[in-house]
């Protein structure tokens, strides 16, 4: 699997779940209060904090936000770059000892490509080098990623996301009577 596609499948997997974020942080309302020891954890919550602990270690971000199913998503991202990196080295070199082997003109050097053409076996070493450099930006992707997603979380901890809120999107009139239709959005607070 090439890294585009796995840092493809990793996105896919971390933003999927976006919409079971709001369910984390919704704040007290006076029909379902926090117990107070929610509440105290949330008032001492820092941003920078949860900043730092991620960029410490990958995932203890999203442990400090209280959000342990971000984790595991975060260890499976940086483990699948860390194998995809050692796997395409690993084959890189194969390849590029091969066809330093093949052009040498060494008769006492052996080549498990003998008889391949030298062009060809560059090329597949090439693409592995390419694509472990791939792999290499891909895990400083998922880095900077989960360090962002813990800074963000962190700063929502206090959001109010609850049912109180409401937004209403519905046509508006003629606009000064130039016979243009619009959309009007209202934000409503109860």
């Amino acid at each position: 699997m090439s890294p585009a596609r796995a840092l493809l499948l990793l996105a896919l997997l971390c933003f999927g779940g976006a919409a079971l974020a709001q369910a984390d942080t919704a704040a007290p309302s006076a029909a379902d209060p926090l117990p107070a020891v929610q509440r105290d954890w949330r008032q001492r919550h820092k941003p920078k904090r949860a900043t730092l602990y991620s960029a410490v270690l990958p995932g203890a971000g999203q442990i400090y936000n209280r959000k342990y199913w971000k984790a595991p998503i975060v260890w499976g991202g940086v483990g699948l770059c860390a194998y995809l990196i050692a796997d395409n080295t690993r084959k890189y070199e194969r390849y590029r000892d091969g066809y330093v082997a093949l052009v040498d003109n060494d008769p006492a050097t052996v080549s498990e490509f003998d008889g391949a053409n030298a062009n060809s076996v560059r090329d597949v070493a090439d693409t592995y080098h390419k694509w472990r450099d791939q792999a290499c930006i891909a895990l400083i992707a998922v880095y900077v990623l989960n360090v962002v997603d813990a800074t963000v979380d962190a700063h929502f901890v206090r959001f109010d996301v609850s049912p109180d809120l409401s937004m209403e999107l519905a046509p508006a009139p003629l606009v000064a009577g130039q016979g243009a239709l619009g959309l009007s959005l209202a934000l409503t607070l109860r």
